[in-house]
């Protein structure tokens, strides 16, 4: 189960890392195409504001991998718990206040990589 949990891990960081490119890099260009329900002329203006989002996004990626690279398996653990926590609170709160699809991309691998972390 530890092996699977990894994976999982490192599937949720690697949607995060996508996340970051996407609001940090390409929001102007790729994004329009993927968030169909933000009107296509908002996103020259909010680029800065998407670029930030991405940041926080990045550092959850970080903070994911940064769990798969602890050799120590309590810290290992509390590493991986802390940050699939904040991904599922960040994903749920999305998916209250701005669109449902948030919860399945995000909270849900995050949930499935916390339930594999704790079976033994």
């Amino acid at each position: 189960m530890q092996l699977a949990a990894q994976i999982i891990i490192g599937l949720v960081a690697a949607i995060h890392i996508y996340i970051l490119w996407l609001e940090m890099f390409a929001w102007t260009t790729k994004a329009p195409k993927v968030f169909k329900s933000i009107p296509e002329e908002l996103f020259p203006k909010t680029k800065t504001l998407a670029a930030n989002q991405g940041l926080y996004n990045g550092f959850l990626a970080a903070g994911l991998i940064w769990s798969l690279c602890i050799t120590d398996h309590h810290w290992k653990l509390y590493v991986a718990i802390f940050f699939l926590t904040c991904v599922i609170i960040a994903g749920i709160y999305g998916a209250t206040t701005a669109s449902k699809k948030i919860l399945y991309v995000q909270s849900i691998p995050a949930l499935v990589a916390m339930i594999l972390l704790h079976l033994r």
